[in-house]
């Protein structure tokens, strides 16, 4: 996840960044199940509504809970299909709150009404994020559900009112790129306190829509966008959280920004360098690293986009033993400093910010998780890249 808030934030003080520090455990985003009561054009997942088979049980689940914690795991991120399908899901909240847990709810929020507010209030979720696509007409017609637009708002109205942290969640595509100034308004009308846009990852059933994602400079418009209504609500003192996923591009693009923004006045040119060295610190993707997957049935993968390549079943061992201690030649090259990547990414002048970015969709599109990532949005100027040169029949004669 790239933070577009916290980042911009130290351009507004001269205090340098602190050294990285590494994470004792990874953030674990887990499938809890794969129904749905939609069928999202871009879901990963490729959930329906219908119940699947093999899925774990509550104990099962209970019991990779007290394993995580071994495995010093901070976060869990509790996803689905729709997670508040799951019969048991406020059971689960609690045991994993009961451990000590950040937990956050990741809902399409349809399911959220005046019954379980309260539940879902006394969960005590740190963060509830809700996927909206667009404006109405679009967000009802990509969901596959008329109403579901409607549903989703009075789910945040019904959050904010509760006093539950709640944000909206978008995946920017060609087709809702002009929609995306108008919900960046629905933040301020709604009050919502994050909003993270995700980049569409060549993957599930979004694999199938890798051509319907936002052109290049599109990518880009949408995400000077954000900058500039993060910079803004960071100058009138409103607290937000802006953020992004699934193209690691977002960090140079950012660096690439903040230069041209305040280049000019000397007042900013040590918190320019600040900024670098803060993304530096962020180092880019983090699959496999600082990020892990659990599914539905057990199988853990490097993030939620590697849902073809297991590493492990929490029903066969122990995550804390399978995530140490894997010999998975996916997983090494993760783990690699700096990633066995090729191509243009690993000419890129900016690797050490963007770890090589996502590997899902060069994998997608040519079988080889380490060629450059044909998702990176950036020119070859933008990040020091000379294409080599192309030698014509007659130089050869």
């Amino acid at each position: 996840m790239f933070r577009i808030s916290h980042l911009l934030k130290t351009m507004t003080h001269d205090i340098p960044p602190k050294e990285a520090r590494k994470m004792p455990g990874p953030v674990v985003i887990w499938n809890l199940i794969r129904r749905c009561n939609l069928s999202c054009k871009h879901c990963y997942a490729t959930s329906l509504d219908i119940d699947f088979s093999g899925e774990l049980s509550t104990q099962e689940i209970k019991n990779t809970m007290d394993d995580l914690k071994v495995a010093q795991v901070p976060v869990l991120i509790l996803s689905g299909g729709e997670p508040l399908m799951r019969p048991d899901i406020f059971e689960l909240t609690a045991y994993a709150k009961s451990l000590g847990f950040y937990l956050a709810l990741s809902t399409n929020g349809t399911l959220i009404n005046e019954n379980n507010i309260q539940q879902i209030k006394d969960a005590q979720y740190q963060y509830v994020g809700i996927s909206i696509d667009g404006l109405e007409a679009y967000h009802d017609e990509f969901r596959r559900q008329k109403g579901s637009f409607e549903a989703s708002l009075h789910a945040v109205k019904l959050c904010k009112q509760a006093g539950i942290k709640v944000g909206l969640r978008l995946c920017l595509t060609r087709d809702n790129k002009n929609d995306l100034a108008a919900m960046l308004d629905l933040i301020e009308e709604h009050q919502v306190d994050k909003f993270y846009m995700s980049h569409l990852n060549y993957s599930g059933r979004g694999k199938r829509n890798a051509d319907r994602d936002a052109m290049f400079e599109m990518t880009k418009i949408g995400m000077e966008q954000l900058f500039e209504r993060a910079w803004q609500h960071i100058l009138s003192g409103r607290e937000s959280d802006f953020v992004t996923g699934n193209n690691d591009a977002d960090g140079p693009f950012l660096l690439q920004w903040a230069h041209k923004k305040f280049a000019q006045d000397p007042i900013y040119a040590p918190r320019l360098k600040n900024l670098k060295q803060h993304l530096i610190n962020w180092g880019g993707n983090a699959s496999g690293v600082n990020v892990a997957n659990i599914d539905n049935t057990g199988s853990i993968h490097p993030d939620t986009y590697w849902w073809n390549h297991p590493i492990g079943n929490v029903r066969e061992g122990k995550f804390s033993d399978l995530w140490a201690n894997t010999q998975d030649p996916l997983m090494q090259g993760f783990r690699q400093s700096p990633r066995p990547v090729k191509g243009r990414c690993a000419k890129c002048e900016h690797l050490s910010i963007c770890g090589g970015n996502t590997r899902t969709r060069a994998f997608s599109q040519t079988g080889d998780a380490w060629s450059e990532d044909p998702g990176c949005y950036l020119t070859d100027a933008e990040i020091g890249y000379q294409a080599p040169k192309q030698i014509s029949v007659s130089q050869i004669q």
